[in-house]
């Protein structure tokens, strides 16, 4: 799970909850059109385009806006771009597992629940070369947060093997492979991130032990 940095909500987002008036509330449901598309895409940009909690790479039609702590709850204002992210699973598929966003649905603990916000969330996790991710020593909000979002499912698993399997290639000197981490830990032209940034980083950017 990457840490991502909160920016400013969008102008135009700002602008349109400030026409609320004595005949017009703005909610959730309303928000829609340019202002939502602005939103989403500004959430997208500042995770560098991936899910806020597995880190897979965003696309707009495979994503959706996620409130951290579920709209439901009393004290959460659902307009409050602070508690907005951007995870992966738009429109699911039959047979497709859901994962992330998608698979939390209401459920929410503040005790159970690491958030991607929160700075110490990517050393709470631990990923070995063959995809798989742990929680940390005892941490219990760590092992809840992978068992709730799905995050050591198959599928998940699979595609964090196949984005570690070119850095584990044998050929590669250490001074090669200490240039194609480094590379990779950038963004791109795009603003774009090297989907599982946590699982490389954590792997090969000697950050965190690396675990066989």
């Amino acid at each position: 799970m990457k840490y991502i940095v909160k920016g400013r909500e969008p102008g135009v987002f700002s602008a349109w909850k400030a026409l609320e008036n004595p005949d017009w509330t703005p909610t959730y449901d309303d928000l829609r059109g340019a202002e939502k598309q602005a939103v989403k895409a500004a959430l997208m940009q500042e995770q560098g385009y991936l899910c806020c909690y597995c880190e897979r790479q965003l696309s707009d039609d495979d994503s959706h806006i996620e409130h951290f702590k579920p709209q439901h709850l009393a004290d959460v204002d659902p307009l409050d771009y602070a508690n907005l992210l951007c995870s992966c699973q738009n429109q699911l598929d039959k047979g497709v597992p859901r994962h992330c966003g998608n698979l939390k649905g209401d459920w929410f603990d503040a005790h159970l629940l690491v958030s991607p916000t929160s700075p110490d969330s990517e050393a709470r996790f631990l990923y070995t070369a063959d995809g798989h991710i742990f929680p940390r020593e005892n941490d219990a909000a760590a092992l809840a947060t992978i068992q709730r979002l799905g995050l050591d499912i198959p599928k998940l698993v699979s595609m964090r093997s196949a984005a570690i399997a070119p850095f584990l290639d044998e050929n590669l000197t250490h001074e090669e492979l200490s240039h194609f981490v480094d590379g990779y830990l950038l963004k791109d032209a795009d603003g774009r991130f090297g989907p599982f940034w946590t699982t490389i980083h954590g792997l090969f950017d000697g950050a965190f032990e690396i675990v066989d």
